[in-house]
C-alpha cells in the first residue's frame, strides 16, 4: 500500500512539474516550447484528467503566438526589404505547421468550464505561395547579379547557396539547376599535387600511387579539388608539394649473441633416506619417494637479422596566385625489419619457453630495398592523410 502511495505521489509531482515548465515557457514568451510540451502530453492522452491544464495552456499559447507572428510579419512586410522575404516565408510555414499538429487532437474539451477549446485556424496557403514566389524571384535575381559581378570565388559560393535554397523551396524554378552548376564550377578551388624526389633512392611505384590516392584520404571539402594529374584547361589556385628529402636504407646485418643457460631438472626418482642411510617410510609404512634433480646446461647461439629504412619528407602548400608558401610540415617515417632465429649446443631443457621459440625459426631472406622503403611509407601515408584531410586553405 505504501509503495502504491509513493508511486502515485511521484506521478503527480512529475505531472505538476511538466505543467509548471509549460506555464513558465508561456509566461516568458517561449510560445513554441509551451505548445510543444502541451501537444506532446495531449497526444499521449488528451482525456486524462491531469492533462486538462495542458489544453488551457495550448489554447493560450497558440493565440498569443499567432498574434505575435502576424504582428512581426506585418512589420517586415511594411519595411519593404526583400531580404525579409525568407523570414516571412518561414513564419507562414511555421504557423501552418502548428495548426497541422493541433488539428488531429481536436476536439479538446475543458471539463471545468464546460466548453471546447477554441483555436482560430487560418488558411495560410495563399500567403505561403505568394511569399514563395516573391522569395524565389529575389533569390534567383540576387544569384544572377552575383554571378555577373563576382570578384572572388566566395561570391560564386554565396550565389550557389542562394540557388541551392531556391531549389529546395521551389524545385525547377527557371534555370536554377544550370545556374547552380555555373556557380559551383566558378566557386571551386583547385590544388595541383606534385611529388619530388631529391634523394638517390627510387620511390616504389606502389607507394607513390597510394600517396596520390586522395580518394582514400576522406577529404570532405565541397569547394576544393586535388588534382594529382593536372589538367591543361584548369587554372590552379594552390599547389601541394610532397618532397622526399632523404631515404636511407641500412645494410643487412646479422648479429650473433651467445647465452649459457643452466636449470635444475627432474631426472627420475629415489627413496628418501635418513642420516643412517635407511629408507624413510610414511605413517602407513610406504616408502617415501623424492624427485631426483640434476643441473643441465645449454649454450644458445642467437642470431638477429635487422634492416632499417628511414624516410624524411616535407609537405608544403603554396598560393599560386602570389607564389607565397602558406604552410609546410616535416614528415618522417621509419621501418625496422627484425627476425630472430637460434641454434644450440647442450641440453635444450635448460632454455626458457620464450627462447625455445627461436629454435623453431630459420634464417629468412632480407626484404629488398624497395620493399623496405614501401613499408616505411605506410606511416608516412597516415601522416600525410591526417594533414591533408584537416587542412583548410581559407
Amino acid at each position: 500500500m505504501k509503495k502504491l502511495l509513493l508511486l502515485t505521489t511521484v506521478l503527480v509531482l512529475a505531472a505538476c512539474g511538466g505543467v509548471k515548465k509549460t506555464q513558465e515557457a508561456l509566461n516568458t514568451g517561449n510560445y513554441g516550447t509551451a505548445m510543444n510540451k502541451a501537444i506532446k502530453n495531449l497526444a499521449e492522452n488528451k482525456t486524462k484528467k491531469g492533462h486538462q491544464e495542458y489544453i488551457l495552456l495550448l489554447e493560450e499559447a497558440f493565440a498569443k503566438n499567432a498574434a505575435r507572428e502576424q504582428q512581426e510579419i506585418s512589420f517586415l512586410q511594411n519595411d519593404g526589404n526583400p531580404a525579409n522575404l525568407e523570414t516571412v516565408y518561414n513564419k507562414y510555414l511555421q504557423l501552418k505547421q502548428i495548426q497541422q499538429r493541433i488539428r488531429p487532437l481536436l476536439p479538446l474539451y475543458i471539463n471545468d468550464e464546460g466548453r471546447t477549446a477554441e483555436f482560430k485556424f487560418v488558411n495560410y496557403d495563399n500567403q505561403i505561395l505568394n511569399t514563395k514566389d516573391d522569395l524565389s524571384d529575389h533569390l534567383y535575381q540576387t544569384a544572377l547579379d552575383l554571378l555577373v559581378s563576382a570578384k572572388y570565388k566566395t561570391d560564386y559560393r554565396s550565389a550557389y547557396e542562394d540557388l541551392k535554397y531556391l531549389q529546395e523551396i521551389n524545385p525547377g524554378y527557371r534555370e536554377t539547376v544550370s545556374k547552380m552548376d555555373e556557380a559551383y564550377n566558378k566557386g571551386l578551388e583547385f590544388v595541383r599535387v606534385d611529388i619530388a624526389n631529391q634523394t638517390q633512392q627510387i620511390i616504389p611505384e606502389r607507394l607513390e600511387s597510394e600517396l596520390l590516392d586522395f580518394n582514400a584520404f576522406g577529404i570532405d571539402n565541397f569547394w576544393l579539388q586535388y588534382h594529382t594529374n593536372p589538367l591543361a584547361n584548369v587554372t590552379y589556385d594552390y599547389a601541394m608539394n610532397l618532397d622526399f628529402m632523404e631515404i636511407n636504407v641500412s645494410p643487412e646485418r646479422i648479429n650473433e649473441t651467445q647465452v649459457i643457460k643452466e636449470r635444475q631438472i627432474k631426472d627420475g626418482w629415489e627413496y628418501l633416506l635418513d642420516r643412517e642411510g635407511n629408507v624413510v617410510k610414511d605413517s602407513l609404512g610406504n616408502k617415501i619417494k623424492i624427485d631426483k634433480m640434476r643441473t643441465v646446461t645449454c649454450k644458445l647461439f642467437q642470431f638477429t637479422q635487422t634492416k632499417t629504412a628511414q624516410i624524411g619528407a616535407k609537405i608544403s602548400f603554396t598560393d599560386l596566385r602570389n607564389g607565397q608558401v602558406i604552410n609546410s610540415y616535416p614528415l618522417s617515417s621509419e621501418f625496422l625489419f627484425e627476425h630472430i632465429f637460434a641454434n644450440y649446443q647442450g641440453d635444450k631443457r635448460a632454455l626458457e619457453d620464450d627462447l625455445m621459440l627461436y629454435l623453431n625459426a630459420r634464417e629468412v631472406p632480407f626484404p629488398s630495398n624497395e620493399q623496405m622503403v614501401y613499408d616505411a611509407g605506410e606511416d608516412l601515408k597516415l601522416r600525410l592523410k591526417s594533414i591533408v584531410s584537416k587542412y583548410q586553405f581559407n
